[in-house]
């Protein structure tokens, strides 16, 4: 396994638990937890999950650009006939 998705992974277990450990436990600091593990999620495990899945791959692919729009039209086209 790549290390980027090791490292993604992990900190989504540590922030899934964060999550649970908050809203099972009766803890003072329950809510600081859920919390904590809700930012874990969204400023490191998504961003992360992000860049490994999006670093190989071309971005004008998914614009719609002219040439982009006349490629869908023309396979439209095709799956008409």
């Amino acid at each position: 396994m790549k290390p980027i998705k090791i490292i993604t992974f992990i900190a989504f277990l540590a922030s899934f638990t964060s999550i649970v450990c908050g809203l099972l436990f009766d803890l003072k600091y329950s809510q600081k937890l859920v919390g904590f593990g809700v930012l874990g999620l969204f400023f490191i495990v998504f961003p992360l999950f992000s860049y490994y899945r999006w670093k190989d791959k071309d971005v004008k692919d998914y614009m719609l650009t002219k040439e982009n729009l006349d490629k869908m039209r023309e396979n439209q086209r095709d799956l008409k006939k």
